[in-house]
C-alpha cells in the first residue's frame, strides 16, 4: 500500500533566491505574471512591482549607463500607457531614468564630504573599476518617460486587374476566389507613409477640474523605481502613480530630492490621456529652492521644530512650497 499523502502545509516556492546573485531572474514569464494591465478604450495600462535588483543585474546596469545606481534600485519596476491602435507607448522606468542623470558633473551637488562618498561608491561598484567619474550623485533626472512606437503589421490588399475580371465573368463568379487568379496583385499599405505621432508644444493644460471629480477609479498603482538616502545626506526618490477612470487617465512621475542644509528639488511629469478624444497631453515642471528657504517657509507656516522635520520628508508638502524653475507643456493627438 501507498503511503497515504502528506497533508501539511507545501514549502514555499523561492522565486529570487539569494544565494543566486547573478542569476537572470526574473524570466519572462516571471516579468508578465508579475505585470497588472488594465484596458480602458485604444489604451492599454501597465505597471509592475518587483523586490530590489539583484547584484548581477545591478552591475550590469552601471556598466551599461557609465554611473553607480542608487542604494535602491527597482530595475523590473515599470509603468507603461500604450496606444493599441498606432502602438505608441510612453513608458517609465529606472534604466532610462537613470540614464538621463548628468554625467559631467557640472551640476553635482556638494556636501562637507560628497568627494569621497562618490569615491567609495565607484570604487565598490561592481561595473565600474576605472578611476571616479564625476556625475550628479543626487539623481536628479529630468526624465519624461520613454517614448517609443511600435507599428502595427502593413494591411495586404489585393487588386485585381481587367483580366482577371474578364475571366471571373467568363467562369460566371464575378468576386471569385482570388487564389486560383494567377493574375492578382497583392500591395502592401504600410502605415509607415505616414509621420509617426510625436508630442509638440501646446497652450492647452491638463484639465485638472475633470480629475477632481469624484469618479470610479477603475485601476490605480503606485510604483518605486529608484530611492537614495544621499549617504544620510537626505533623500532622493523616483516614483509613478496613476490612477484610471472611464474617462480619462492621470499619471504623475515624481522626483524628490532633499540634501540636508543645501537644497530641496521637485521635479514632475504628469502625463494626462483623454481616451474619447484619445489627445495625450505631458506637463513637466521643475521646483527648486534652498534648504533654508524651505526650512523658513515651513515655520513660517506655524509649524514647530519636529513637524518641520516630518514636513521634510513628505514630498507633496514641500512641492506646494517650491517655486517653479522650469516648466513645458505638451500633447500628442492619436485619434484616427
Amino acid at each position: 500500500m501507498d503511503p497515504p499523502a502528506a497533508t501539511g502545509p507545501r514549502a514555499p516556492i523561492s522565486i529570487n533566491p539569494i544565494d543566486a546573485v547573478a542569476e537572470p531572474w526574473p524570466s519572462p514569464a516571471h516579468l508578465a505574471e508579475a505585470t497588472s494591465t488594465h484596458r480602458q478604450g485604444p489604451f492599454v495600462i501597465s505597471s509592475r512591482k518587483l523586490p530590489i535588483s539583484k547584484a548581477g543585474p545591478i552591475a550590469a546596469l552601471e556598466h551599461d549607463i557609465g554611473i553607480a545606481v542608487p542604494e535602491m534600485i527597482f530595475g523590473d519596476n515599470l509603468v507603461a500607457v500604450a496606444h493599441a491602435p498606432t502602438g505608441w507607448r510612453i513608458e517609465f522606468a529606472a534604466r532610462d531614468a537613470l540614464d538621463a542623470v548628468d554625467k559631467t558633473g557640472e551640476n553635482m551637488l556638494q556636501v562637507a564630504y560628497a568627494g569621497s562618498w562618490s569615491a567609495s561608491r565607484e570604487q565598490t561598484s561592481a561595473g565600474i573599476r576605472e578611476v571616479v567619474r564625476p556625475f550628479d550623485w543626487s539623481y536628479s533626472t529630468t526624465y519624461k518617460g520613454s517614448v517609443s512606437i511600435s507599428r502595427p503589421p502593413p494591411t495586404p490588399t489585393t487588386t485585381s486587374t481587367d483580366d482577371d475580371k474578364s475571366a471571373n465573368h467568363t467562369n460566371g463568379s464575378v468576386g471569385g476566389d482570388s487564389t486560383n487568379n494567377d493574375n492578382t496583385t497583392t500591395t502592401t499599405t504600410s502605415s509607415l507613409e505616414s509621420p509617426p505621432p510625436a508630442f509638440a508644444p501646446t497652450t492647452e493644460p491638463i484639465p485638472i477640474d475633470l480629475l477632481m471629480r469624484r469618479d470610479p477609479i477603475r485601476f490605480f498603482d503606485d510604483v518605486v523605481l529608484y530611492e537614495s538616502e544621499l549617504d544620510d545626506n537626505g533623500v532622493s526618490i523616483l516614483s509613478v502613480k496613476l490612477r484610471v477612470h472611464d474617462e480619462r487617465m492621470l499619471l504623475l512621475c515624481r522626483l524628490y530630492m532633499r540634501l540636508d542644509n543645501v537644497v530641496c528639488r521637485v521635479r514632475d511629469t504628469r502625463v494626462y490621456v483623454d481616451f474619447g478624444s484619445q489627445l495625450i497631453t505631458r506637463d513637466y515642471s521643475a521646483k527648486e529652492a534652498t534648504f533654508d528657504h524651505v526650512k523658513q517657509k515651513l515655520l513660517m507656516s506655524g509649524l514647530r521644530p519636529d513637524g518641520i522635520t516630518i514636513a521634510l520628508r513628505d514630498a507633496n508638502q514641500i512641492a506646494q512650497i517650491l517655486p517653479v524653475v522650469e516648466h513645458t507643456l505638451e500633447s500628442v493627438s492619436l485619434a484616427p
